[in-house]
């Protein structure tokens, strides 16, 4: 079955930074649409500024896995809004949360935390080596044993977040930090994956290994519920032609 993806991009540091604008033209939001391109996903970009937010009744039912992206608007996201998608997700959403998302007020309440972190951010950003710890797990096919990110924002330990089911991904970068940039979650039926590397002025999300993550961990994140048991929805479907 086609698994319809709901990217949310609050669509503000785009507008407040040149840079950003210049880096991502046509929105964060749709750096990591084009990535999903030729995926088999049935793709939906909403922001805040659209109505309901972005996500009305009907497009929250509408949505198998809901993929976020904020930055700077956390606080303008409604409660009722965050209560809706909280209810969702432990009915059996799939939901990615991407970089600085962890400050989302949906991903604190599911974590329990603050969900703070060290950070730093240089002019021409860090040297991000993602290594995959869990090479076993879905999330992590197609991927070399690490990738790196030449530019990134550092994002590093202590990370406040609660102990995660699986560590997929551990950073490293040019400072010595490490950061568990890759990890999974389950709240009642639904799984949560956070995956740490991404920024608003550094061309992340065209890192193709960067988009093979977001491709296979919304994969992860759908799960489909039939007869009392949980269908596994994860595998790339094949090429054209094949």
């Amino acid at each position: 079955m086609t698994i319809r993806v709901t990217i949310w991009n609050e669509g503000r540091i785009e507008k407040l930074q040149p840079k950003a604008t210049a880096i991502y033209p046509g929105g964060i939001d749709g750096a990591v649409a084009e990535g999903l391109e030729g995926e088999g996903f049935e793709l939906r970009r909403v922001g805040l500024d659209d109505a309901d937010q972005g996500l009305p009744a009907e497009v929250l039912d509408a949505t198998d896995v809901l993929l976020w992206w904020g930055h700077v608007a956390h606080d303008e996201v409604g409660d009722g809004l965050v209560d809706r998608m909280h209810q969702r997700v432990l009915a059996g959403m799939g939901l990615v949360v991407l970089h600085s998302g962890h400050h989302s007020k949906l991903f604190k309440r599911l974590m329990g935390t603050n969900c703070n972190l060290s950070w730093r951010e240089r002019p021409d950003g860090d040297l991000e080596r993602v290594w995959v710890v869990t090479p076993s797990h879905p999330i992590a096919e197609g991927l070399p044993p690490y990738f790196e990110v030449p530019q990134s924002e550092m994002y590093g330990e202590p990370f406040d977040i609660p102990e995660p089911d699986e560590l997929l991904f551990l950073s490293w970068f040019s400072g010595g930090e490490v950061f568990r940039s890759g990890c999974t979650f389950r709240r009642g039926r639904g799984r949560i994956f956070y995956f740490g590397p991404g920024h608003e002025t550094f061309p992340i999300y065209y890192n193709e290994h960067v988009r093979r993550v977001i491709a296979n961990g919304i994969r992860w994140a759908r799960q489909r519920h039939s007869g009392g048991r949980i269908l596994e929805n994860w595998h790339r479907p094949e090429p054209l032609g094949t």
